[in-house]
């Protein structure tokens, strides 16, 4: 279930205020708010947190744009400056047997969607977030084409485990093509959810029409199946938590988002 800004407001403030809860590892404590009897963050100081995290600015176009001098964009260069380390590193010692793998999710771990998100006030709607995923023009997360093709170069299998519809596939590879990270877009490698056909594999939670499955047990359920293909994923990249909890890695790298929250 995705969240807004307004639903998530000191969650989001957290994650602005702190950059080591960007780092790899699981899900750090005091994310919920939920038992506090303080008042929560104002949200119009916490936009302007927001915009000075990405270093927001307007184009030519009317596009919100990240700043690639903002504290947003240095954080992502550490992490990846450490995932790539990472992965020669575990590509070069893997010996298990298992193929070694990366799972990566799209939604602003790939693809940015900090235009939607301003334009739309931190809210949210089914209607208005497809008519955006289908004009497949996000601009990249900082550095994250450029890791995939890493990956790649090392050996490393790539696959995408994302949020996005089936009915979205044909925009996320058109968007994922223009941004650089043209690897392994086959329906093989990059799984997208199915709640009218859900596959096999998560039928505890998924059948045909039925679709009870949380973030997690479709992630992780969507990991096992690709560990039962016999690969190891080394590394899984999420902007979320849910991207991460549930196992089947061993590694999680989090990827910064202080717009809204999916549980």
């Amino acid at each position: 279930m995705r969240k807004s800004l307004r639903a998530a407001a000191l969650g989001a403030a957290c994650v602005v205020a702190g950059a080591a809860l960007y780092g790899s590892g699981v899900a750090t404590a005091g994310q919920s708010t939920a038992n506090s009897t303080h008042e929560p963050y104002n949200i119009g100081l916490l936009t302007k947190d927001i915009d000075t995290y990405y270093g927001t600015t307007l184009d030519s176009n009317g596009v919100y744009q990240a700043s690639a001098t903002s504290p947003y964009a240095k954080d992502l260069a550490r992490i990846d400056a450490s995932a790539k380390k990472y992965i020669d590193q575990a590509a070069r010692k893997h010996h298990r047997g298992a193929k070694p793998a990366v799972v990566f999710d799209i939604d602003d771990t790939l693809l940015l969607s900090l235009d939607y998100e301003k334009k739309n006030n931190y809210g949210y709607s089914s209607a208005t977030w497809a008519a955006y995923v289908a004009q497949a023009n996000r601009p990249e997360v900082f550095g994250s084409p450029e890791l995939v093709r890493y990956a790649a170069s090392k050996g490393v299998t790539v696959f995408y485990n994302s949020g996005l519809s089936e009915a979205q596939r044909t925009s996320a590879v058109d968007n994922l093509k223009k941004v650089g990270a043209d690897v392994n877009l086959d329906a093989d490698h990059m799984f997208l959810k199915n709640t009218a056909n859900p596959p096999s594999y998560l039928s505890g939670c998924a059948t045909a029409g039925t679709w009870t499955c949380t973030t997690v047990q479709y992630k992780s359920g969507t990991r096992k199946h690709i560990e039962s293909l016999g690969y190891d994923i080394i590394a899984n990249f999420g902007d979320q938590y849910s991207d991460l909890d549930g196992g089947y890695a061993d590694k999680t790298y989090k990827i910064p988002n202080p717009t809204y929250f999916v549980s």
